[in-house]
């Protein structure tokens, strides 16, 4: 059933094309994930890593596949050389995206865009590649946005998933979402959606090291953030891409309305570039990180609502009208004292359909109990954080009971 996984092969920021096991069936790495630094990995290697008959099988079918690919191009032989089964390119005989259930479909995407972000401006074929994921999130989003944040936010609260990754899906997800209700042409909301998924691709790996880190940010950091904007542009420019808005969309990323943001100071008041900035803001602020705990959801949605000038926002109120103060995935206390996981959001942006998992004497309950919170006795009386909750919530059983 399994084969031992030669791990001190596999590149450290190399995100892995399987899912990665202990011999007693633990989940070590989740596909799409990377090694940190050799420590991680000799952490790793201590657990006997191993990867599943069929995940193997079809590793090596990849790779096969590639080596003969470069022997009949005639490839110079130093390619050839450094092909190591480690860096082959994605597993195929996958089910298609669309086929596979919620979780599976996010897990596989979120492994097909860290590995372009990843490879950064040496990404072949980038623009074929972006265009499918696009195509993918747009579809499953407007398809079933409910499923898609509770598998999303759970993964932004993963804090072995590749941040920068998580990130640019679920910010590019809502831009998907809130863009119909705009006045942006199609053509313009798929252009957002993939500005929103390459923002922050001059600094996917910054970013990631950024959001485990507990300490404050270096002053090479913040030269790093400050200037990632443009680097970014540089990269997709590298990598082909010429349409202006999506080069304008990702250049004024953190600029403002009053001239206040960076790195130009300049003043943008474009629908598509404030859509897109609430979007990164939310995000940004909704996820935990190893230095805070995460905004609570709610608290985001109402600094949004209000804009910074503390009047009404249109575009901020019609993106927490679809979004909602509560998203699936988040965690809350109802009026009764049970813990709960958001699942759907509801008819009012402040009542959603919740899944209770943690009882009111604080224990774990067996078996999640679906609640509407428009009921007075389970109202939602406050929002919580992923480090408030104790208990780990398997997402697909929950969407089963949906």
């Amino acid at each position: 059933m399994y084969k031992p996984l030669p791990l001190d092969a596999i590149a450290l920021q190399q995100p892995v094309p399987v899912n990665v096991w202990d011999p007693k069936g633990v989940l070590l790495l989740r596909k799409g994930e990377v090694i940190h630094s050799e420590q991680h990995r000799g952490l790793l290697m201590l657990h006997g890593p191993v990867v599943l008959d069929a995940d193997w099988k079809a590793w090596s079918y990849s790779y096969t596949t590639q080596l003969d690919r470069m022997v009949r191009d005639d490839a110079p032989i130093n390619r050839i050389a450094g092909l190591t089964q480690a860096h082959a390119p994605e597993v195929p005989n996958a089910p298609a995206r669309e086929e596979m259930g919620p979780v599976e479909f996010w897990t596989d995407l979120h492994a097909s865009l860290g590995t372009l972000l990843h490879q950064g401006a040496s990404a072949p074929q980038f623009i074929e590649r972006i265009d499918r994921i696009a195509t993918r999130v747009r579809d499953r989003w407007r398809a079933a946005p409910d499923s898609c944040f509770l598998v999303l936010v759970q993964l932004l609260f993963d804090a072995r998933m590749g941040y920068s990754t998580t990130h640019a899906l679920l910010s590019g997800g809502l831009c998907a979402l809130v863009s119909p209700h705009t006045d942006l042409s199609p053509t313009e909301q798929g252009v957002l959606l993939r500005a929103a998924l390459t923002m922050n691709i001059g600094m996917t790996h910054a970013h990631d090291a950024m959001a485990r880190q507990t300490g404050p940010l270096s002053v090479v950091q913040r030269e790093t953030v400050q200037e990632h904007p443009l680097r970014s542009v540089a990269v997709l420019g590298q990598l082909g891409v010429t349409d202006p808005l999506w080069l304008q969309l990702v250049a004024e990323q953190h600029e403002r309305s009053d001239g206040g943001g960076y790195p130009a100071g300049t003043c943008t008041t474009g629908v598509a570039q404030r859509l897109l900035q609430i979007a990164d803001v939310y995000v940004a602020r909704l996820s935990p990180r190893e230095g805070r705990g995460g905004f609570l959801s709610q608290q985001v949605a109402r600094e949004l609502f209000m804009g910074s000038d503390q009047r009404p926002d249109p575009l901020g109120a019609l993106f927490v009208k679809h979004v909602g103060f509560y998203p699936p995935g988040s965690y809350v206390r109802l009026a009764n004292g049970e813990v709960a996981v958001v699942a759907r959001r509801g008819a009012k942006a402040n009542a959603p359909q919740v899944f209770a998992i943690v009882g009111r004497q604080g224990m774990p309950l067996g078996e999640p109990t679906l609640r509407d919170t428009q009921d007075p006795a389970f109202e939602i009386k406050a929002g919580l954080t992923p480090s408030d909750v104790r208990v780990v919530v398997n997402v697909t059983r929950l969407l089963s009971r949906l």
